[in-house]
């Protein structure tokens, strides 16, 4: 991440209008892909409509979490509601990978069982689906890139992700068609492949907010911006010790800040307004900067 990258405030009513437009499309393609599935004799729609209806859930997760995560500080909350964005998405993330199991199991059932071949008119669905949720992962994922929200990032990846599986789908469809008798379980195996996807993304998305929860060190790239910042502002001698953490799509900067031992209470004080306004500045999402000052010592020899 380079300093011209790092992560703004969020834009809420944006985000949220994000999340309610994709609550929107998943339960309309949740319900096309069901009936074309069950219509079109293919297992691999069928999963991936259960996949849609996972994102469905997940889309009024991620709503509810940053309507939540919005709301001002207050006295039973003085760090703010940030902490909702990471439940959310450890939350979205607990769904995706129930469905890819669900959907896992059901597809080995459906591999050893003898079918017919999907419909053909199936493909045409698919690929309705893939151009559409591919352009709405863009957006939300486009939307997570500024304002460095977890939530939001979870919401991408699940409309990544359901794209990804209708695209194995597609693939197996193809291949059960093309390929004639004795290839009809291709459409099954392009389910248990979405299945692994699903899997996957889930667990990515699950240790990204397990690790926001954990109060992990944020990217480099901030906490270098906070250092040189502090270190730029006139007055400042150097920097002892440094601690930035994350709360939703906010930071939180604990710094020890050395200056001239014969500064008096106030001129202490004022330069501490100053770190405080630079560091802001450097790194617009810093909510709450913490300055601790304290006398420069240099060390011996220097």
């Amino acid at each position: 991440m380079r300093a011209d990258q790092l992560p703004v405030p969020p834009v809420v009513p944006q985000s949220q209008r994000l999340a309610q437009l994709g609550l929107v499309i998943n339960a309309g393609l949740a319900v096309i892909k069901l009936v074309a599935g069950l219509v079109g004799n293919s297992y691999a729609l069928v999963a991936d409509a259960i996949e849609s209806s996972t994102d469905t859930i997940g889309s009024v997760v991620v709503l509810s979490g940053l309507r939540i995560a919005s709301r001002d500080p207050d006295e039973f909350y003085p760090f703010g509601y940030g902490r909702a964005e990471p439940l959310a998405a450890a939350t979205v993330a607990a769904i995706m990978l129930g469905a890819a199991a669900g959907i896992a199991i059901e597809a080995v059932r459906e591999i050893r069982t003898p079918h017919h071949a999907p419909a053909w008119w199936t493909l045409l669905v698919l690929a309705l689906v893939v151009v559409v949720k591919e352009q709405l992962a863009k957006r939300v994922m486009a939307a997570s890139a500024a304002t460095g929200s977890v939530i939001v990032a979870a919401d991408g990846w699940h409309h990544r992700a359901d794209a990804i599986t209708s695209g194995a789908a597609l693939l197996g469809i193809s291949a059960a068609l093309l390929g004639g008798p004795g290839w009809e379980p291709a459409d099954d195996w392009a389910a248990l492949v979405a299945a692994g996807v699903i899997c996957v993304n889930g667990a990515l998305l699950l240790r990204t907010a397990l690790r926001d929860l954990m109060d992990r060190a944020p990217e480099p790239a901030i906490l270098a911006a906070v250092a040189e910042a502090a270190e730029a502002t006139p007055g400042v001698r150097a920097i002892e010790k440094l601690k930035v953490r994350k709360t939703g799509t906010a930071f939180y900067v604990d710094i020890h800040v050395q200056a001239d031992p014969a500064l008096s209470l106030h001129d202490a004080h004022i330069l501490s307004g100053m770190v405080k306004t630079a560091i802001r500045r450097r790194v617009p999402a810093a909510m709450g900067v913490l300055i601790h000052m304290e006398p420069y010592e240099p060390a011996e020899g220097a």
